[in-house]
């Protein structure tokens, strides 16, 4: 371990954010970094338990107890290489990610856990910045070769590990360039994109090769690719809205989040927008409905296009504001998360459910919504119910559906190759084959589990990968 004592002399020290009314003014990163000293503290207090459940808390499994002695040691090269033996792109989770290793330290039982996130984003931005982040080039190829549909970033992951051990990778995506939701869901606020555009790189070095504006069902059929191709992978994603379907639905000015969202990346990436309304919040009152990261990200969004007022529903209760220890850890628990984007001026509120919305000339002017409450029946399930005389009206003129995804989007590839899903409408497929009910297609990350987090994606894509692999050449390996 780092320091035997360090738990105890060092206190928890995170990043800082600049100033809400200097960030809100532009759409670039705004964490302020610690610095190598106090990274180096931070790992020291790392106690390397003997059952280290950060690890297993984290999806990809990543070594943390190791790369926080390797730090506490000041040597930042090996920690790279152990972060990168697990995660592909540890600058993407050290921005994004929401840290299920950390709620999972036995620090946290004290509130206090190692500021693993931080310390994960230290190693790989100083890997970048010393020029430590080079391309693994395979010197044998196997003659192989794999088609990866969508390039978000459990195709990023699984497309690199395939590479890596020397099979002929075609990345596709139909967009005009790569990442997927990384790209065009995830603010750039949040991840700025030149940190995608340098993984690119680094890929094609390795042999990736990117194919841009081809969707696969569509503009070249699933038949060609299979027979191009000895496997191919679908890593699309979950890319079907939860909709609202109440009275007023069609109103302009009631838009999912995710059209949204893409669109101010575009903007910002100088590419056209070219859905058929535009959206944008500038002095209009929004409503956000949904209290997950999507919306959260529509909050610091509207606020930083000048919206004159931002307000964030949610239809379940509101979470306590501290969990119970002894009920939750070390899992993911329940509790009251409030992001940066919330402390930049919205408003939010709990136990709201939206009855309809309101408008005039086909123009949305607001939403009727109700209080409600949760109750459990007899056989321990939950119903929402509403709560008499608590209806209310609220003004809108932009509304915002953040409500998740269900499944993948059929039609074209899905429709197209016949494959199975499972009851929730995803491919089917197990976490150890990933393989399809289509011969030679196998399947990761959101289209397989459904909606989840990059970190689950990447760790997807690289399992995936191992399978393709193990599939192709009786043998893998690749780490699994």
């Amino acid at each position: 371990m780092g320091k035997v004592t360090g738990f105890i002399e060092f206190d928890r020290l995170d990043r800082s954010y600049a100033p809400v009314d200097e960030r809100v003014k532009h759409y670039k990163e705004f964490v302020v970094p610690l610095s190598d000293s106090d990274i180096n503290r931070q790992s020291a207090r790392c106690m390397d338990c003997g059952i280290p459940f950060c690890h297993n808390g984290c999806p990809v499994n990543n070594l943390i107890p190791d790369w926080n002695d390797l730090i506490y040691g000041e040597n930042w090269k090996a920690a790279l290489e152990a972060l990168h033996s697990t995660n592909n792109f540890p600058e993407f989770t050290g921005r994004v990610c929401p840290a299920p290793c950390e709620a999972s330290c036995t620090l946290n039982i004290t509130d206090k856990p190692v500021t693993i996130k931080s310390i994960e984003c230290a190693i790989i931005d100083r890997g970048w910045k010393e020029g430590w982040v080079t391309p693994k080039i395979s010197h044998s190829k196997t003659g192989k070769k794999v088609a990866v549909i969508g390039s978000g970033p459990a195709g990023l992951a699984c497309s690199q590990q395939l590479a890596r051990v020397g099979h002929s990778v075609s990345l596709f995506e139909r967009n005009s360039t790569f990442g997927g939701l990384l790209r065009y869901g995830i603010p750039d606020f949040k991840m700025e994109k030149h940190l995608i555009d340098r993984r690119m790189e680094q890929m094609r070095a390795e042999g990736v090769t990117f194919i841009a504006n081809t969707e696969i069902g569509i503009d070249v059929s699933t038949a060609d690719i299979l027979e191009d191709f000895d496997a191919m992978v679908l890593t699309g994603g979950s890319e079907t809205p939860r909709n609202l379907e109440v009275p007023g639905r069609d109103l302009d000015g009631v838009h999912y989040a995710m059209d949204f969202l893409a669109q101010q990346n575009r903007r910002i990436a100088g590419e056209d927008v070219t859905d058929n309304r535009t959206i944008l919040a500038g002095g209009k009152h929004v409503v956000v409905i949904g209290g997950g990261d999507t919306g959260s990200d529509c909050v610091g969004t509207s606020i930083r296009q000048g919206a004159a007022s931002v307000t964030q529903l949610e239809v379940m209760p509101k979470p306590p504001e501290m969990e119970d220890k002894a009920l939750s850890w070390p899992n993911w628990p329940l509790k009251l998360r409030t992001s940066s984007s919330h402390l930049e001026g919205a408003e939010r509120d709990w136990s709201v459910a939206t009855k309809a919305f309101t408008g005039d000339n086909g123009r949305l002017t607001g939403l009727e919504l109700v209080r409600n409450e949760w109750k459990q029946n007899e056989n321990g399930q939950f119903s929402m119910v509403e709560l008499p005389t608590t209806e209310f009206h609220l003004k809108a003129d932009l509304v915002l559906l953040a409500m998740g995804f269900v499944h993948p989007k059929p039609k074209g590839l899905l429709d197209e190759l016949d494959v199975a899903l499972d009851e929730r409408g995803n491919v089917k497929a197990d976490e150890t084959s990933y393989k399809t009910s289509r011969e030679n297609v196998f399947v990761a990350g959101d289209m397989r589990r459904g909606q989840s987090l990059v970190v689950w994606a990447i760790k997807e894509g690289r399992r995936a990968a191992r399978a393709v692999d193990e599939h192709l050449m009786g043998m893998s390996t690749l780490p699994d």
